[in-house]
């Protein structure tokens, strides 16, 4: 969908039923047509582990649920500005 849509940016729940967040956003970011569309995770984990393997994974950002909106907004905002 990401190749189709060619979207500004990328909402990531980590956790998908089919295939993970961690595993879409490896397939996403390994793709040459996709490799630059920046990608937040969105996870209610909230370890310290998850943000460093959501960044592994190839995420540009990470954000714990609930969202704050205003804080989303704000690593949206900063990520397409940089893209």
């Amino acid at each position: 969908m990401a190749g189709s849509e060619n979207p500004n940016i990328i909402l990531m729940d980590m956790s998908l039923p089919e295939i993970d967040g961690w595993e879409a956003t490896r397939r996403i970011k390994g793709a040459p047509e996709t490799a630059t569309i920046p990608v937040v995770a969105l996870t209610a984990h909230a370890m310290a582990s998850d943000r460093e393997r959501a960044l592994g994974a190839g995420c540009d950002d990470f954000d714990t649920k609930p969202v704050e909106l205003s804080r989303l907004l704000e690593k949206m905002e900063k990520l397409l500005s940089a893209s």
